[in-house]
């Protein structure tokens, strides 16, 4: 009887166990994952690509070696604070979208809803406006489009605002029509990406061919090879 009774105990504390396992595992496997965040003292892959984009933009000059060191640091900085983000160096959701990468970006790089059409029209811009500019002016114009679409005094959608009656040189004189080349599709992707050399512009301009009076009065944010940006 007494063996049966310590079979019985040890079948109920071992299903308890399972239960207690299965609970466990089950809820491990429906938390939500943790957003990425990087700091001082982060390695890996991903730290190497958010150095080699600050690298490309301007913002960081050391090694691309995936070690988020005090020179990573003060980069993140630099960049948080032209992009109007909390300077405090760590990089977390806000500033992994100001630059293009979040924890489940695509390999494209491009981690933005926009199509492939989008791309297409947004890099035709860019080559029609500002070929031949320096490659951050470039970016610059692109973001222009894209911070139209969020304001409420433009059209909110890519078409809607290249094509605005007037609204750019390019679509006026038909070279809007022209194949892009891949700097200005690299350029239009950076600016999906979310980065904004204009700061925020709405406008852009060249002071030496503007006839516009009402263009001058408009808030300068940045200039940039020939072109002037604004709001």
């Amino acid at each position: 009887m007494r063996k049966k009774v310590k079979i019985l105990i040890f079948l109920s504390l071992s299903l308890c166990v399972l239960i207690g396992t299965t609970t466990i595992v089950g809820s491990q496997s429906i938390r939500p994952a943790y957003a990425l965040t990087l700091k001082q003292g982060s390695t890996g892959a991903t730290v190497k690509k958010m150095q080699q984009k600050l690298k490309n933009w301007g913002y960081y000059k050391g090694s691309v070696d995936g070690i988020f060191g005090k020179q990573t640091k003060e980069a993140v900085k630099y960049f948080q604070r032209k992009n109007g983000l909390t300077v405090d160096g760590i990089v977390g959701k806000k500033t992994l979208a100001a630059l293009g990468m979040s924890s489940t970006s695509s390999s494209s790089g491009v981690t933005s809803n926009y199509s492939d059409a989008d791309i297409n029209l947004l890099a035709r811009l860019i080559y029609g406006e500002a070929r031949g500019e320096p490659y951050v002016g470039q970016v610059a114009v692109g973001a222009v489009v894209l911070n139209r679409i969020k304001s409420s005094s433009f059209p909110n959608t890519m078409s809607g605002v290249i094509y605005q009656k007037y609204a750019f040189t390019a679509v006026d004189d038909g070279q809007i029509n022209l194949t892009p080349n891949e700097t200005a599709r690299k350029a239009a992707k950076d600016a999906m990406n979310g980065w904004d050399p204009s700061y925020g512009a709405i406008y852009y301009y060249n002071p030496a061919t503007a006839t516009s009076s009402w263009i001058f009065s408009r808030k300068t944010t940045v200039t940039i090879g020939r072109h002037v940006f604004a709001v």
